[in-house]
């Protein structure tokens, strides 16, 4: 019978011919993940032959994973020949794509990333080759070049200095075995890095969000499509100004510029060395990186002038940037790795959102008209279907994180989240983060404590506190009045917010609103023409539903168009970092957006002060939502 071993266990056994290799691992004690229950769809039970044949169907699998030696356990069978296979690093830490803690089982199927998608920008590669031959006066680089056009094509075949500088030791410390780094562009393919030997490692790739107020960084692995890990930490950029507009203008000294860049970078490879810790991974081996962000934080990683996105005519020096080097930009994974940035659509309208979309049924060229909503210091907004997409950006400015409110915070531990309000004497109950003693009060508790004094009629349509009845939670300041979310105890500060608060929040509701309103009569539909709202970024992922619609921030519609999708921006980093499909998918969908400009358009105003009022101006535009006078 034929022999099978697994490494790295070092296992081996003997099985007979036409034995399932998942059947031959599991014999020998090993598990191999399997979740599709062998039916050969999901692409997770892939392993790498190391030597040997055996028979196989793995076409789910695209050509580069197969290309690369990986087959699918579960649609592979032992021969007579002995074989030797690798199994790679079952990551479940932090779940597949489909358990993905982003509302992920909110997002279709059919969006994400398939096994036959499964393509990153670069690949390893292992090679056998001929032994040098005195008579075919070819060099080490040909000799490499016609061992790689073999296996991948007849693409022409590039190589990076560092590459290069590592060959002749590398062709000649084991014979005619070598590993490469092979990075596919267009028309060519560049040999980044070669080693000696035959490595087989589980490759993987890095996501970025670059958000004004937080970074994210993701561990995937490419082969598996598996999320390992994520990191989140805030912007260190915030030292120097809370929104876009603040760091731009604090962006016009040449000294300021360089330290916004260098604060960015240093949260994310702050980031991105914890996950090289903790996974034990060496830095230099990650050769694939993509990344997002609104087109102001695009342009401070790049240390590029942002000057003139705020000035009209609002024209940033760049919207698709090509794939630069990691060494370029600074950041520590393989210097030679190409970095794939995701477009952007126009001056407020950025990256970000392109891999965002990514996870909409835009993205699928459906036919359903949606809408996608990213709330956050600015309020992204896109609506559209296979026909058309419209875009616009508004300014929310950083009261719903906190900013502007006196005793605002972000949704960290300690912060009111949620208010309920006793009608009869119009005091709270707070709820805060982490059940812990309150220490302010964040956006997604500010939009509940409004709706809840709407409802109760404690406070007014104007934003205005009820002066008229008698309650503890309301007193005046001078001409304004306060209400008091929390009141103090022995060792606890009252927590309260302002008319002046009141107002902050209003208008940041209003931006979002009208800007709503307006793409969708851009669009020429109507909000009950919807047929889905997808609501993403860390703020709309804890917002209530209810209580928007009831203070006019979302549409009063049917409740189940809505979709929370979380921090979209970093999900679809991840899909074009282990697909070029998706990459190129990402670059259509940006060049398919038409993209308004909010502030040259004379109706915007309109709206806007239209919006200004608790839910709106047009109470017919929301007739569930009860206030009670």
């Amino acid at each position: 019978m034929p022999l099978v071993t697994f490494q790295p266990e070092g296992k081996t056994i003997a099985v007979p011919a036409g034995t399932a290799l998942l059947e031959a691992a599991r014999s020998a004690g090993i598990e191999i993940v399997a979740p599709c229950g062998t039916r050969g769809n999901c692409g997770k039970c892939l392993v790498r032959v190391i030597s040997g044949n055996l028979q196989t169907n793995s076409s789910t699998l695209s050509e580069s994973i197969r290309l690369a030696g990986y087959v699918q356990a579960c649609q592979s069978a032992v021969q007579q020949e002995d074989l030797v296979i690798d199994i790679p690093p079952q990551h479940i830490r932090s779940g597949q794509f489909a358990d993905l803690s982003l509302d992920l089982d909110r997002i279709e199927d059919y969006l994400l990333p398939q096994p036959s998608q499964l393509n990153p920008l670069t690949v390893t590669v292992v090679l056998d080759m001929a032994g040098t031959d005195p008579e075919d006066d070819l060099s080490d680089a040909e000799r490499l070049t016609h061992a790689i056009q073999k296996q991948w094509g007849k693409e022409e075949v590039r190589f990076s200095l560092t590459a290069l500088q590592k060959m002749a030791l590398a062709m000649r410390a084991d014979p005619g075995r070598v590993t490469v780094k092979l990075s596919r562009f267009g028309d060519h393919n560049q040999v980044i890095d070669i080693l000696p030997g035959h490595r087989f490692t589980d490759d993987c790739g890095l996501a970025v969000d670059v958000g004004t107020t937080t970074v994210s960084v993701q561990l995937v692995s490419l082969i598996r499509g598996e999320i390992i890990d994520t990191r989140t930490d805030y912007n260190g950029q915030i030292a120097c100004g809370l929104d876009i507009i603040s760091r731009i203008n604090y962006a016009g000294k040449p000294e300021n510029l360089a330290r916004l860049k260098s604060l960015v970078l240093e949260t994310i490879n702050r980031l991105i060395a914890g996950l090289v810790k903790e996974h034990q991974l060496v830095a230099t081996d990650i050769a694939n990186l993509a990344l997002s962000g609104n087109t102001t934080m695009v342009h401070l990683l790049l240390g590029l002038l942002p000057e003139y996105i705020r000035l009209f005519p609002y024209t940033p020096t760049i919207l698709q940037p090509p794939a630069f080097r990691a060494s370029e930009i600074g950041i520590p994974v393989h210097p030679e790795t190409p970095v794939h940035i995701a477009p952007a659509v126009g001056s407020y309208v950025g990256g970000d959102i392109t891999a965002g979309l990514l996870c909409t049924s835009i993205a699928g060229e459906s036919d359903e008209t949606v809408m996608f909503i990213d709330i956050g210091t600015n309020g992204e907004l896109v609506v559209g279907n296979a026909e058309f997409i419209l875009a616009c950006a508004c300014s929310a400015g950083p009261a719903f994180e906190g900013g502007g409110i006196r005793q605002g915070m972000r949704a960290t531990r300690g912060a009111i989240e949620a208010v309920t309000i006793d009608a009869a004497s119009g005091t709270a109950q707070a709820k805060t983060i982490g059940d812990s003693n309150p220490r302010g009060i964040c956006g997604s508790g500010m939009i509940s404590l409004l709706a809840g004094l709407l409802r109760s009629g404690w406070m007014d349509s104007a934003g205005k506190l009820n002066r008229e009845k008698p309650s503890p939670a309301i007193r005046l300041e001078k001409r304004q009045a306060c209400y008091v979310v929390h009141p103090a105890d022995d060792d606890q500060q009252e927590i309260l917010i302002s008319e002046a608060d009141i107002e902050n929040i209003v208008r940041a509701k209003a931006a979002i609103y009208s800007a709503i309103s307006l793409l969708t009569r851009q669009a020429e539909i109507r909000m009950d023409e919807i047929a889905r709202v997808y609501i993403a970024g860390g703020f709309g992922h804890y917002l209530n539903l209810e209580d928007a619609i009831t203070i006019g921030l979302l549409p009063d519609i049917p409740r189940e168009t809505y979709r929370y999708i979380g921090n979209a921006s970093l999900l679809g980093s991840t899909m074009a970092l282990v697909s070029r499909d998706f990459q190129q998918k990402q670059r259509e969908i940006g060049r398919r957006v038409t993209y308004l400009e909010l502030s040259t358009d004379p109706t915007y105003m309109d709206q806007y002060t239209a919006a200004l009022f608790l839910p709106h101006t047009d109470l017919a535009a929301f007739p569930s939502v009860e206030i009670r006078k």
